[in-house]
């Protein structure tokens, strides 16, 4: 008699397990098995709160790493042994698929690792509503699966079924923002589009093209390069100079691998960072009641742009937990944003007396779009457009390989004590570069203020063995030196 296999065990025996964008692993942990297992417990997660029955569609897709074709033929699997049917959506972004899924109250899922590199992969679920909250990979967890005999030594499946046939999710992802923004809405402007290895490369060419812009595609690779919007590496900073000089461009515009998180450069080629990208994006929709993790800079407080910021711990499941509350608390306009630049509509809103529904997943096109839009109503370059918010800076950098477990070692020696002892032991450990600490904020990491305006933040990744340093200061030169000079203390082994 075959039995049950515990999903929560198989977390815990894989190190495949939840992070703050799904299930996240070393491809050579993420055997057929393990994602074939994971998906199995999705559906019948689905199916215990009614979002799911045999014969029921569910909706996949990939990034462009080399195991996402894979990875993908097990979920596919894994989909058809529960009783459902497979609407292959191909390689397309994170948010095309979602929007794809909602549209027709379906589940969803997406093969990506994101920004970390290809050595790792991941399976990010969603629901027929909306994301996968952390409710949700509760309940996935709590599943036990019963696996077929369909997998051999290895874990791998013995046959793979083909994904096919191929459904066009693009035409319609194009077409919301085309529909809402208007074909001439990028008119006139000059803009580099950064490719690399980003799977919506294509799609943010040809929409940019129907808005009316001018369109220079750079930096195409055909082998992954793991762009990380929340610390973009020294070399992609120079050749967004470069290009911005070379060519004149009025902005560059990029993506993380899955295109749900953005990257835009004004016009001498500076990376705009997330969470300023955020901010602007929402003065450009209008939008009055904003959720964002407290990782993100205070200029949206200190703005006064809007009614209420809701703070929360870092993750696009924590950001729509807090864009649900805001609705039901009768907020008409809602939306999201992360540092990594993500941007999550929470209401529908109208743009130009046109139309643009909610789309709850991160979304890298949406601040893209809207923020050079308003750019060119504006008649000014992005940098001005930047320059009308406060003067708030912030900076972002990991330690690399650092095992979670040491990472939540320090936060918990940073936070030994009463408040007086907390504040007096970091005010000993970061006076001599941010001042007397005078409040910490525990809502995710620690989160530490000082008397000189200062910020620093430390936090785990949810998703990749590294620690993250967030600094925020009056300048993005101090803001980086402060981020250089914590970063520092801790490859000196201080603390």
């Amino acid at each position: 008699m075959i039995q049950p296999i515990s999903i929560a065990d198989l977390m815990t025996q894989s190190s495949v397990a939840f992070g703050t964008s799904g299930a996240r692993g070393l491809v050579s942990a993420m055997t057929d098995r393990i994602c074939f297992a994971y998906t199995c417990g999705f559906l019948q997660h689905l199916e215990d709160i009614g979002q799911f029955a045999p014969g029921g569609h569910v909706a996949i897709a990939g990034d462009l790493r080399p195991s996402s074709p894979r990875i993908m033929a097990a979920c596919a699997a894994a989909i058809r042994h529960k009783g459902g049917r497979v609407d292959f959506c191909g390689f397309v972004p994170t948010p095309a698929v979602a929007a794809y899924g909602f549209e027709r109250k379906i589940a969803s899922l997406m093969v990506t690792g994101s920004h970390i590199p290809d050595d790792r992969n991941g399976i990010k679920f969603n629901r027929a509503d909306g994301e996968v909250l952390k409710s949700d990979e509760l309940g996935i967890r709590a599943q036990d699966v019963v696996l077929p005999n369909i997998f051999d030594d290895q874990d791998m499946l013995r046959e793979a079924a083909p994904l096919d046939p191929l459904i066009d999710v693009a035409t319609a992802y194009i077409s919301r923002y085309v529909d809402a923004f208007g074909p001439r809405a990028l008119e006139g402007l000059k803009l580099g589009i950064y490719e690399h290895s980003a799977v919506g490369r294509d799609i943010l060419a040809e929409l940019v093209k129907q808005l009316g812009g001018e369109v220079h595609q750079l930096g195409r690779s055909e082998s992954f390069i793991p762009v990380d919007t929340e610390a973009v590496r020294p070399e992609d900073q120079a050749l967004a100079r470069q290009w911005a000089a070379e060519l004149q461009l009025d902005a560059i515009l990029s993506t993380d691998g899955d295109s749900d998180r953005p990257l835009l450069a004004d016009e001498s080629g500076a990376w705009i960072r997330g969470d300023i990208l955020g901010i602007l994006c929402a003065r450009a929709l209008r939008i009055k009641a904003v959720a964002t993790p407290v990782s993100c800079n205070s200029a949206v407080e200190l703005s006064g742009l809007f009614d209420m910021v809701r703070r929360t711990r870092i993750g696009s499941p924590f950001v729509i937990e807090a864009m649900n509350a805001l609705s039901a608390e009768g907020q008409a306009t809602v939306c999201g944003y992360e540092a990594n630049g993500g941007f999550l509509l929470g209401s529908a809103i109208n743009v130009e007396n046109r139309r643009l529904a909610a789309l709850l997943t991160r979304d890298a096109m949406l601040p893209i779009i809207a923020t050079l839009s308003d750019a060119r109503h504006q008649g000014l370059p992005l940098s001005a457009l930047q320059a009308q918010l406060p003067a708030r800076y912030t900076f972002s950098e990991r330690l690399q390989n650092h095992p979670t477990a040491q990472s939540q070692a320090l936060i918990a020696h940073l936070q030994e004590g009463d408040q007086n002892a907390i504040l007096a032991r970091l005010t000993h450990m970061f006076g001599g570069i941010a001042g007397t600490a005078d409040s910490v904020d525990t809502t995710d990491g620690l989160r530490i203020r000082f008397d000189s305006g200062d910020i620093i933040h430390l936090r785990p990744s949810g998703n990749a063995p590294e620690l993250r340093c967030y600094t925020e200061s009056a300048t993005p030169e101090r803001a980086a030196w402060l981020n250089t000079a914590v970063l520092r203390m801790y490859r000196s082994g201080y603390p």
